[in-house]
Formats: structure tokens, C-alpha cells, sequence
């Protein structure tokens, strides 16, 4: 018998960590290959860790809630034979996109040694490598002292002088103060996709200047046309179900095209907008761990009908854990709708590094002013969140009037589709 000490592999393109969210194994079982020993979130996605061989678990190597870093040992197992000391797990995890290059370049520029020990991605590395920057001396203000673009923009802003950062330890936040608890109280700690969630909205709302923007919507049309290719569609004997969800995405996309600087990603570190040629529409699922956001890859090339069961086929992925990365990443613009829980308008966080999303609220008949006559009409309100780095308040307002015109009168949908 020989002792194996797997490492955990890489977990996509500049991940170097994750959390473990759960183990599926412990000291002293027999575990076959590709056997899931463990799962771990990173900022992108939940992966699953397979076993690179069958044997039995010696040892686990830290806990549900703690930060396991890649090329670090994750499990020691026994196996048959001789075998390596050390081994950096075989393939990539299960649900991982592709093979990722998350190796760490090699400090150059006069970089000193210690700063190939420093947590960054491999980009960052690069940034601080092309502007001479040791970035050991950068105080890093991501998850465990990340140094992270912005901190070395910070630095390169501040002068240019490594000494600028040098001289003073990281600025960490004051400390917030503790909260006593009760005896009848029930602490939930901060992990997995939860916590996640607080990192990116925090992110999200302390780099991006928002602002909102509401309007309602007469949706009587819509609702009547949804209703007819319903019935077509049953009848064809096609069992798909058009939710209003595929209308919106097709009226959104219509209006990014005649506004394309909100079909956008911001560029931290270069401070460039860089409008994306694809439209990729993130849609917010609420799941038992938290909110999530599926892509829908090009969804302009999609029918109605194939945005129905593509948006469906993401949801039940996403409420059973089983997006992979590539369906929670490259998204251009964000949809997010609690359908009839979406109450009358709210203010949603903008899901980073996007520049826009667009709340979709409670679809029901509310009295309307139609030709000097009041009538039940069936209303709904839209709320488009912007980045007002990038975004005006009118270059907002004309978005959301271009997605009222499609919804309000849907039959232009078909044009534009044309």
C-alpha cells in the first residue's frame, strides 16, 4: 500500500481558491475513481471534485466553511502500489467549463520572490509584471488579502511609487462591532453560494455608482399573444409552454441593438467599456441557496419557443446545482423577475461587471387611462438599474421606452426577429 496526496486541480481561468462547500467523503472510506470527494464554489460556479483514484481516504484536509486553494493537498488516500508522494488531481473538476491555465506567471520586472506567494490571478500578475509593481508591497483588499486589479490600479494611481504602498500595512475596514446573541437566537453562518452572493453584491454596489430608472407597461397584448401561440403550439402537439419571460428577452435584445453601450461589460483595471457583439441574457433564479444567474448564450438566434425551453432547461439546472461554468458566465445584460412575487417595482443590483439589469415586476389588471376612458388593462412595471459611470439617465429612459414598445405592441417582435 502507498500513501497518495491529492492536490486540488485547477477550477477555472484565474481561480485559485474556493470554498468547500461539502464534503462527500471521510477518513476511512473506500472511494472509487472519479468518485466525488468534495464540492467547492468558487466567484463562478459549484464544481465537484472527483477522486483521481480508487483507495481509502486517510485524511480530509480542512473543513465545510474554509477556503481550499488550488495545488493544495485536498485529500490523502491509501492506495494499492506505488505511487507519487504528491499529485495535483487528474482532469479538470467535474462541472468545470474546460481545462483551465490558472498557473500563476513567474514574478518578473524585479518582482521579488515573495510575491509569486501572494494570492492574484494570473491577470493581476501580469498588470503589476507590465508596470514593475511587486506585488507583495500592493495591500490586497479581496477575500484572504486578494490583491485584485483595482488594488493595483490603486497603486499605479497613487504616483506610480512602489513606496506609496510599501510604507503601510493593507487598509483593512474598521471592524465591525460583534452582535450578542440570544439564547432563543439561531446563528446561520456566510457560506457557499450564500456568501458568494454577499461578495458579488458588495462588489457590485461599492465600485458601480447606481441608479434606477421605473416605468409601467400595458401588457394586454402581450398577454393576448402569449395566449394564442400557447394554444398553437398545443395543438402543433409541441408541449412547450410560452411563459412572458421569451418576450422579454426578445424585446430587451431588440432594444440593446439601438443601445448597444448597455449590452456591456466595465473594464476595472483598463477603464474601458467593452460592448459586447453577442447577446448572452442572464436571467436571476431563485434557488434553496440564494439567487443565481443562468446565460443564455445568443439569444438573439433563438426562437420564442427555444428561449422557452432553454430558459426552463437553466432554471431546473440551476435549482439542482447543476449549471456548469459556462452557463453562469459571459452574460451581457441581466433580467431579473420574481414573476407574480415581484411586487410593484424594485431597484436591483447590477450583476457585475455588467452595466445594466432590468427588474420585470407582478403582471396584473390595474385601471388605465385609454383614450380618455378608464379601463382594466393588464399592467406590470419594468426598473432598469444602471452603471452611471458609463450610463445617462436619458440614454436609460429611451432603453426601457424601446423594451415598453415591443412589449406593448409584441406583433413588432416578429419584425425585429426577421
Amino acid at each position: 500500500m502507498a500513501t497518495f496526496e491529492f492536490k486540488l486541480p485547477d477550477l477555472g481561468e484565474g481561480v485559485m481558491e474556493g470554498e468547500l462547500v461539502k464534503w462527500h467523503v471521510k477518513a476511512g472510506d473506500v472511494v472509487k475513481e472519479d468518485q466525488v470527494l468534495a464540492e467547492v464554489m468558487t466567484d463562478k460556479a459549484t464544481v465537484t471534485v472527483p477522486s483521481p483514484k480508487a483507495g481509502r481516504v486517510v485524511s480530509t484536509h480542512g473543513k465545510e466553511g474554509d477556503i481550499a486553494k488550488v495545488h493544495h493537498p485536498l485529500v490523502t488516500l491509501e492506495i494499492e502500489g506505488a505511487a507519487p508522494a504528491q499529485a495535483s488531481g487528474h482532469g479538470a473538476p467535474a462541472q468545470a467549463a474546460a481545462p483551465a491555465q490558472a498557473q500563476a506567471a513567474a514574478p518578473a520586472a524585479g518582482a521579488s520572490a515573495q510575491a509569486s506567494k501572494v494570492l492574484a490571478t494570473p491577470v493581476t500578475r501580469r498588470m503589476a509584471r507590465e508596470h514593475g509593481l511587486d506585488l507583495a508591497a500592493i495591500p490586497g483588499s479581496g477575500p484572504q488579502g486578494r490583491v485584485t486589479k483595482a488594488d493595483v490600479v490603486a497603486a499605479l494611481e497613487g504616483g506610480g511609487e512602489q513606496k506609496n504602498v510599501v510604507a503601510a500595512p493593507a487598509q483593512a475596514r474598521p471592524a465591525a462591532p460583534a452582535v450578542s446573541s440570544g439564547r432563543a437566537d439561531e446563528r446561520v453562518p456566510l457560506r457557499g453560494l450564500r456568501k458568494k452572493i454577499a461578495e458579488k453584491m458588495v462588489r457590485s454596489k461599492f465600485t458601480m455608482p447606481h441608479f434606477a430608472f421605473v416605468e409601467e407597461v400595458d401588457a394586454t397584448d402581450l398577454v393576448a399573444l402569449r395566449t394564442r401561440l400557447n394554444a398553437q403550439l398545443a395543438a402543433s402537439g409541441d408541449t412547450t409552454k410560452l411563459n412572458y419571460l421569451p418576450f422579454i428577452i426578445k424585446a430587451t435584445i431588440a432594444a440593446l441593438k439601438k443601445f448597444p453601450h448597455l449590452n456591456a461589460n466595465f473594464d476595472e483595471a483598463a477603464q474601458e467599456l467593452v460592448v459586447r457583439g453577442e447577446y448572452n441574457i442572464g436571467m436571476a433564479v431563485a434557488t434553496p441557496d440564494g439567487l443565481t444567474v443562468a446565460v443564455v448564450k445568443d439569444a438573439d438566434r433563438l426562437t420564442l419557443a427555444e428561449i422557452a425551453r432553454e430558459t426552463a432547461r437553466l432554471g431546473a439546472a440551476a435549482k439542482e446545482r447543476k449549471l456548469t461554468l459556462a452557463e453562469m458566465t459571459g452574460g451581457t445584460f441581466t433580467i431579473t423577475s420574481l414573476g407574480q412575487s415581484g411586487g410593484l417595482f424594485a431597484t436591483p443590483i447590477i450583476n457585475h461587471p455588467e452595466v445594466g439589469i432590468m427588474g420585470v415586476h407582478k403582471l396584473k389588471k390595474r385601471p388605465a387611462v385609454v383614450k380618455d376612458q378608464i379601463v382594466i388593462r393588464d399592467m406590470m412595471n419594468l426598473s432598469l438599474s444602471c452603471d452611471h459611470r458609463v450610463i445617462d439617465g436619458s440614454v436609460a429612459a429611451d432603453f426601457v421606452y424601446e423594451v415598453i414598445k415591443y412589449l406593448e405592441k409584441p406583433d413588432l417582435l416578429f419584425l425585429a426577429m426577421a
